[in-house]
Order: C-alpha cells, then sequence, then structure tokens
C-alpha cells in the first residue's frame, strides 16, 4: 500500500495538472450526471480519488453544499485547496487509500472517475463493492468511469483493469440498478485518445 502511496504523491509533486492524462477542465461528462439526475444541491457528494480534478471546483459552481473528496495523495489534496482558495472551507477532504477509507456517515452519491480501475486483484474489487454497498444510502447513486475494454491497459505506469457492461453488472448487479452505461472517448493533454466506459447506478 505505501508503494501505492508514494507513487501517487510522486506524481503530484512533480506534474502539473495538465501534465497528467485525465485532466479535464471542464468534466462535462460527470457534471451531466448530476444534471441528468436531477441530484439536489443538498446531497451528500463524495469523489473517490479525486486527485486535483475539476469535478469538485464545478460542483461548487453548480451550487452543491456538502462535498466531500477522497485521495491518497496529500500532495492530490493541498494542490486542490490551494487552487480552490476560501472555497475549500465548503469541502470535507480525506487522505486516503480508498480500501482502507472507514465513512462516518452515508453518501447520496459516489462518484469514481477513473480511480476504480487501479484496483486489480479480486481483494481489493470486492473490498470496493462491499465499501459502496454499505456506504450509500437508499436510493442514493453511484457513478463509475473506467478505461474500457478499448482504453490503455496502462495508467500513470500501473496496471489498471479495464470493464465493460458486464463486468460492472457482475459486481455490483446485486445491490444496485443500472440507469445506464455509455463509452466516450478521452482526450489527454498529450493528443491520444483513451475509450472510457461510464455507468451510472442507483442503490436498491
Amino acid at each position: 500500500m505505501e508503494n501505492k502511496k508514494q507513487h501517487w504523491e510522486q506524481v503530484f509533486a512533480t506534474k502539473l495538472e495538465n501534465e497528467v492524462s485525465w485532466y479535464q477542465q471542464k468534466p462535462q461528462t460527470s457534471i451531466n450526471f448530476f444534471i441528468e439526475n436531477d441530484i439536489p444541491k443538498s446531497a451528500k457528494i463524495i469523489d473517490i480519488g479525486g486527485g486535483d480534478s475539476y469535478l469538485i471546483d464545478s460542483l461548487l459552481v453548480m451550487g452543491y453544499t456538502n462535498l466531500w473528496l477522497l485521495d491518497i495523495s496529500q500532495n492530490a489534496i493541498e494542490r486542490i485547496k490551494s487552487r480552490l482558495g476560501a472555497k475549500a472551507e465548503n469541502v470535507t477532504f480525506i487522505v486516503s487509500d480508498v480500501i482502507d477509507f472507514q465513512p462516518i456517515t452515508l453518501f447520496d452519491v459516489w462518484h469514481d472517475r477513473a480511480s476504480f480501475h487501479f484496483l486489480t486483484s479480486e481483494m481489493e474489487i470486492e473490498s470496493y463493492r462491499n465499501l459502496v454497498s454499505n456506504s450509500i444510502n437508499s436510493n442514493g447513486f453511484l457513478f463509475l468511469g473506467t478505461f474500457s475494454e478499448n482504453g490503455p491497459l496502462k495508467c500513470s505506469g500501473l496496471e489498471i483493469t479495464q470493464y465493460s457492461e458486464t463486468k460492472f453488472d457482475t459486481i455490483f448487479g446485486e445491490k444496485f440498478q443500472k440507469i445506464k452505461c455509455f463509452t466516450e472517448n478521452h482526450s489527454t493533454p498529450f493528443n491520444t485518445i483513451q475509450n472510457f466506459i461510464f455507468c451510472s447506478f442507483k442503490k436498491k
């Protein structure tokens, strides 16, 4: 685990925000999820592995008031705090590997773009499934974005797990009702294309 943490601390200590493949100035796909599902402004929302992504900025602008951000990297969280300035007071920040996370509250929305796919062992994936199943309110939402089966096999030098709609159904279908799945190309700052799959679910 410590090696994983060291890896991400190094990434966020040495690379600019637009020098990482997942960089998006405006995470429109994630924003659309909140709009399409009419997520209330008071909903308790957690962004898993959010790093210094711009989702939290966008949600603050949209008027969301109950925001949490979890990342394994202290450096990533310091960067986003610095960028948000005074607005950072409206966000609860958690430095933790998601597998070690023990929430003290239930969430209405669990958002994870490009974090879940870094879990590569069956044990980690099962731990994650149990965590989300126990951490989301009844009728709450789960939104996942990962590399698809047409996407890369690695990210930031680390092995990842590719996903399909069927794989998502197998892992999460028991406790969650699928809303929709779709694939989408993400253009990186390096002019490469990564194919993602996004799935949204509602807790049964």
